[in-house]
């Protein structure tokens, strides 16, 4: 045997190894996924080798509110741009917001008028998951389609951005229209970790907002060691008549102590199983993939 050929082999055994014990970690994840009883997408990407795991790629998976994630790229591109400032004032009337919407911003400042910086409405609206804050977002940056079309031109494509909060509200198939497939979701969050598109200063604050959410913390949080660093961003829809709850969703980058990141990004949609069920299979996948990665060097 020359030693050309043993390296040969011994890269064979080792990739076929590697594609064993994926497929390992794919099957665990789709047992996982049963107890939701609907569609579930995931997305498992280690950031640092590109190695991959998508499950239900071609489904549509309404965002719901992690559509606030690529609405904050967005704004905080005009912010590198020029066009705004993080420490902006916008003054912000009481006629402009929805009083029946999650809305802490709003809550703060009840039955008043106010104003706020664009950097506090981008930490409402990611960090809080604010309604009202993610639509005046949305009007600063010249409503969806311009949003939609700034995300496409980044090369993320399975992902569409048509509605904003108050037009989801208005009927339960609209929320279907702002749709992403696990692998576009992948996509955002490697930009993210990346840091190629957005200035230093824009992309902290972007991890920053992500990191301290105190939303979902049963859901990619809610299995891992306490302390563990996750920049994530929750979305949940409500549930019809029934019984079918359209979007329980969290996607996010988690930091392993062997020193791998991993995006992990899983959307559980069309699901009857009750909200405590569906978040516990978000935790069970994270860890998963969280067991799969951190004992990995």
């Amino acid at each position: 045997m020359t030693a050309l050929f043993r390296i040969l082999f011994v890269l064979f055994l080792i990739q076929n190894m590697a594609f064993a014990q994926q497929t390992k970690l794919k099957f665990e994840i789709e047992t996982i996924s049963k107890q939701a009883k609907g569609i579930v997408g995931v997305g498992v990407m280690d950031l640092k080798t590109g190695e991959t795991l998508l499950i239900n790629q071609d489904h549509k998976f309404p965002m719901q509110s992690t559509f606030k994630f690529p609405l904050a790229i967005a704004i905080l591109d005009l912010v590198d741009k020029g066009k705004y400032k993080l420490d902006q004032s916008i003054h912000v009337t009481q006629a402009k917001l929805d009083q029946d919407t999650h809305s802490p911003m709003r809550d703060k400042h009840a039955k008043k008028d106010f104003d706020i910086t664009i950097g506090e409405l981008l930490a409402y609206s990611v960090s809080e998951s604010d309604n009202n804050a993610c639509d005046i977002l949305f009007e600063l940056a010249g409503g969806t389609g311009k949003v939609n079309d700034y995300i496409h031109s980044l090369g993320v494509k399975d992902i569409a951005i048509v509605a904003t909060e108050k037009e989801m509200a208005a009927g339960w198939e609209v929320q279907y229209g702002n749709y992403a497939r696990p692998s576009a979701f992948l996509q955002l969050l490697q930009i993210a970790y990346e840091r190629k598109n957005l200035s230093k200063t824009s992309h902290d604050y972007l991890w920053k907002t992500l990191i301290e959410g105190p939303t979902g913390l049963k859901r990619i949080k809610g299995l891992l060691p306490k302390g563990t660093e996750v920049a994530h961003k929750t979305g949940t829809s409500s549930t019809n008549d029934k019984g079918i709850s359209a979007a329980t969703n969290d996607a996010g980058i988690i930091r392993l102590p062997n020193g791998k990141d991993i995006a992990v990004v899983v959307f559980v949609s069309d699901a009857t199983a009750n909200m405590e069920t569906r978040e516990l299979v978000i935790a069970q996948i994270a860890k998963a993939a969280w067991d799969y990665y951190g004992g990995r060097q």
